[in-house]
């Protein structure tokens, strides 16, 4: 059987594309594990173009690919993704090493390059990468309609897309088989869920559905866009025990000057009463945002108005980027990058190290509590869990000592994607420490 290997970059996104694919091929190939470092026939690469850094990360990738093809490590090497969905015709001349270039928007094409032929029986069903065995992230639909200014995702990944309800339950059973308890719902904007398929916002209705499924314990919402968020989904967050009280809610700013060369269709007003809103209608949620310095026309009164309002709004996890022009977006070709990268370098720490501060208080303010978590890995004698509070890969961690004694000999890998109860013992700005209550 020949071997295939998939190496993944870029989002959360990307990697649920990963596993449909290995899901259409499944039985053709051996699959090699993506980080094993050996001899394949066929190696394919799932690139990110999203921003300047990602971008690189995808070339350097492939040029490291495309060298070990050179030294007879790798047989037939194919790239597919944002990257190359972007740029079509300039990376083939760039890199001829690469066999097959392949665009983001359609897997059928790589399957059938992969020799396969695409079974619609099998799209619910997807190989499941990683150690985790306890969560997996949820696709509920592609591309975007919105026109951020800064954001390049409408030009790579199109017009937005939903997956129908009743694949989206066939693949959440197929998980809930595979041992998976908590899902991950994730989109471009997850808000938007519906609008295509059923001429309305759906994700509240996508929640209850979802939350039906035996097996299913959590449902976290990730990528929720701030216009027009839906009524349903807040009464889904506060009266449904499956759905966490947590959202990603990336604001990007608070300035209304800025808001508005962003394209986001929000005030600051707005956003401080949807802010407000979620606080108080959904009790204890946890908030998770992404802002953006150094935008064009940030200037000092400005950057000083977002610091004000990340005082104020007292977020649980809060992270941040500088802004870098993104050829093709409005802002691009519209505005001038004029903020030195130095200036945009300070406001970003200035706005982190506010924030760190806020996360220690967060999390300090927890210690004591006793809080079911679902055990992701065992590290170093430390089994590496999280709570409701916590999101996977992008948050922090509450981390177990293991003691034999206390776990009645249990093996320990064997909690892995299981739950169990512990008492929060200490915490820092980023993770928990906590000890054992209940297996």
């Amino acid at each position: 059987m020949k071997t295939l290997q998939i190496l993944t970059l870029g989002c959360s996104k990307n990697t649920v594309d990963t596993e449909h694919i290995l899901a259409q091929v499944e039985g053709l190939y051996e699959i090699v594990p993506e980080g094993e470092d050996r001899a394949v026939d066929c190696l394919l690469l799932n690139t990110c173009g999203f921003i300047g850094d990602a971008k690189e990360e995808s070339i350097q990738a492939i040029l490291q690919a495309a060298q070990r093809k050179k030294d007879g490590l790798v047989g037939r090497l194919m790239v597919f993704g944002c990257l190359s969905q972007r740029y079509p015709t300039e990376l083939p001349d760039l890199i001829p090493e690469v066999d097959a270039w392949f665009g983001a928007r359609e897997l059928d094409p790589i399957v059938k390059a992969l020799g396969a032929t695409p079974d619609r029986e099998l799209d619910a069903k997807r190989v499941l990468s990683g150690p985790h065995r306890g969560y997996a992230y949820l696709k509920i639909s592609e591309g975007c309609d919105r026109r951020c200014s800064y954001c390049a995702i409408p030009y790579i990944r199109g017009a937005h897309r939903s997956v129908p309800m009743e694949t989206l339950e066939a693949e959440t059973r197929f998980l809930v088989s595979q041992g998976v308890k908590e899902l991950v719902l994730i989109a471009q904007d997850t808000t938007f869920y519906g609008l295509d398929l059923y001429h309305k916002r759906c994700l509240g209705e996508l929640l209850q559905r979802l939350s039906a499924i035996d097996g299913i314990e959590w449902i976290r919402i990730h990528y929720s866009y701030p216009a027009d968020f839906p009524q349903d989904v807040l009464d889904q967050m506060a009266s449904n025990p499956k759905v966490c009280k947590y959202l990603d809610i990336p604001l990007q700013h608070i300035s209304d000057k800025l808001l508005d060369k962003m394209h986001r269709h929000v005030t600051s007003a707005w956003t401080r009463e949807l802010i407000q809103k979620l606080r108080d209608q959904v009790p204890g949620v946890v908030l998770r945002t992404t802002m953006i310095v150094g935008h064009p026309g940030e200037g000092k009164k400005e950057f000083e108005e977002l610091l004000e309002f990340v005082r104020e709004a007292r977020f649980e996890r809060l992270g941040a980027f500088t802004y870098s022009e993104e050829e093709g977006t409005y802002g691009a070709e519209n505005f001038k990058d004029s903020i030195s990268e130095k200036t945009k370098k300070a406001r970003l720490d200035a706005l982190m190290e506010l924030q760190s501060g806020i996360s220690l208080e967060c999390n300090q303010s927890r210690v004591g509590d006793v809080e079911k978590v679902m055990v992701d890995d065992f590290v170093d004698g430390v089994l590496v869990c999280r709570s409701r509070s916590e999101s996977p890969e992008v948050d922090g961690e509450i981390l177990v000592k293991y003691d034999a004694k206390a776990f009645d000999d249990v093996d320990p890998y064997s909690l892995i994607g299981e739950f169990i109860t512990v008492k929060i013992l200490s915490a820092d700005m980023y993770d928990l420490a906590a000890e054992l209550v209940e297996l």
